[in-house]
């Protein structure tokens, strides 16, 4: 199916999509860069418990999208599902505005928040591939700038929601700060859905056949009423630590058992394809155990040990807020995107574009510099503070590390995957990010500061510490990625044999890449 069937072009529908997806991560990340600190300073939890409250609500939600994706597919739509997702999400934004230090209210709204991205985000994600079926080259592009609009989101509420926090704080008391900023993460998801509702129309031919049925209210009722227990579910696992973990380590045996199954189960020419995804989803999984490190470690490493004003030749600058510095990330990816979209799109045209495995490995190896680049700073540290400039030059290694390597992960799902099992395997690899998040803040609490500590040099000496142990395992991630190339190039070529026998018309290369 080519686009120009269609009266809509492709690119309007992709920013129909884009612009309701960069809302909803505004929300997302003005939540997320102040939960763990707010965790900490007013529901009182020590830094160990504040990780791993944060690390199994992310798990969480990264986990919920492989039912989500199901529901969009087979029972309600890929749009509806989206819609119902946006909605619930900027309810739960909207809780946590209630301006109260209950424990429980937290969990519910983060329940509420965990129910809502699984409608939201793999039905986006699906959206995003459904526009642009059949056209390898342009899938990538596509992906990575949509990957974009993720970061304009958060890049703004990263750096918005802690200003709004202190601003209000400061004047109608810390309270009311903290609450404000999360009530601003719904505005933004209201202001989404109202863009949306606009835009519809871009979207009308793009989706599951359940989107073209009409509305099945039984059904939708049915889904609901799953979704308030999930939340109840999810708000129980919460507050239990054990239970937590115990939730996260079996979904990653479900996970792995189904991944087999459908591997012995397929097709052989489906095989090789599925194997490639296994394989890279284990890497994916080791890579998010780093990117886990923002919200926890590296933000708690901001509060303690990071010197906040930016000077350049001792003429100072601005100053930032701790938390705003989870935004470098952001920042560094919309810089980097662009650069890399013009590369991958050279690199195709002259049929040389590397391989996803290929970009893996430089994703991996570009992480483990960005965690030695904290490790090294601390010698240069002044009284236990590091320079803001350390903190930028690692965010932009460990960004570049995230667009080699996340930002292609939906990518390599949409190429390697046959379209009937599509839904579900984007669903489980949220739920494998999801595992990984978790782990990830097991991981963090390896630097855990204890109440009585408040010297900044022994502070700095215990995270540091933890960031060299990342960087060391950053290299072993690169030699293992370089190691399995030869494989994964052999199961790639196998893939695309196979996919062009069983593909109605795949597109002649050159057509490919000349599509407007």
């Amino acid at each position: 199916m080519t686009t120009m069937s269609h009266p809509v072009s492709s690119t309007r529908s992709f920013t129909t999509v884009f612009l309701i997806e960069m809302w909803e991560r505004f929300g997302f990340y003005g939540m997320q860069v102040l939960m763990v600190t707010f965790m900490m300073k007013k529901l009182g939890f020590v830094d160990t418990k504040a990780n791993l409250v944060w690390g199994a609500a992310a798990a969480l939600i990264y986990a919920t999208p492989a039912i989500g994706g199901w529901v969009g597919d087979k029972l309600l739509g890929t749009r509806r599902s989206m819609l119902i997702g946006a909605s619930i999400l900027a309810l739960g934004y909207a809780m946590l505005w209630i301006p109260t230090e209950n424990a429980y209210v937290t969990y519910l709204s983060l329940g509420v928040i965990v129910v809502g991205n699984g409608f939201f985000k793999p039905n986006a994600g699906n959206l995003v591939r459904k526009i642009y079926e059949g056209d390898e080259t342009r899938i990538d592009s596509a992906f990575t700038i949509y990957y974009m609009a993720v970061n304009i989101g958060s890049m703004v509420s990263m750096t918005a929601t802690p200003w709004i926090r202190n601003y209000i704080g400061a004047r109608l008391g810390d309270d009311l700060g903290w609450h404000t900023a999360f009530g601003a993460c719904s505005v933004g998801l209201v202001l989404g859905l109202i863009n949306y509702t606009l835009m519809r129309r871009t979207l009308s031919h793009i989706g599951a056949p359940s989107d073209e049925r009409p509305l099945d209210f039984k059904r939708l009722g049915a889904v609901l009423l799953a979704a308030v227990a999930t939340v109840f579910i999810a708000a129980f696992i919460l507050q239990s630590e054990t239970i937590a973990k115990w939730c996260v380590y079996g979904a990653g045996i479900v996970i792995l058992a189904i991944f087999v199954h459908l591997i012995r189960s397929s097709q052989p020419s489906e095989r090789a394809g599925l194997t490639a995804a296994l394989v890279l989803t284990v890497q994916t999984i080791f890579f998010f155990i780093f990117y886990a490190q923002m919200a926890t470690s590296l933000n708690l490493f901001a509060q303690r040990n990071v010197d906040l004003s930016f000077s350049i030749f001792g003429f100072q600058l601005f100053n930032w807020i701790p938390e705003q510095y989870q935004n470098l990330n952001a920042i560094w990816i919309v810089l980097l995107s662009p650069v890399l979209v013009f590369i991958y799109n050279s690199l195709g045209k002259l049929g040389r574009d590397p391989s996803v495995a290929t970009k893996f490995a430089w994703g991996f190896a570009a992480v483990a510099l960005g965690f030695f680049m904290y490790g090294f700073g601390a010698n240069w540290a002044v009284n236990g503070q590091v320079s803001s400039w350390v903190m930028i030059w690692g965010y932009g290694l460990y960004s570049l590390g995230e667009l080699l390597v996340s930002g292609l992960g939906l990518a390599m799902i949409a190429r390697y995957v046959p379209e009937r099992m599509g839904g579900f395997m984007m669903g489980a690899y949220y739920v494998a990010v999801g595992i990984s998040q978790y782990l990830g803040s097991v991981v963090a609490n390896v630097a855990h500061i204890p109440d009585n500590l408040t010297d900044p040099l022994q502070s700095l000496a215990i995270y540091t510490h933890l960031f060299n142990i990342l960087g060391f395992v950053g290299i072993g991630c690169t030699v293992v990625a370089i190691l399995i190339l030869p494989l994964m190039n052999k199961l790639s070529a196998t893939h695309s044999g196979s996919a062009a026998n069983y593909a109605p018309l795949p597109a002649a290369r050159s057509e490919e890449f000349d599509t407007p």
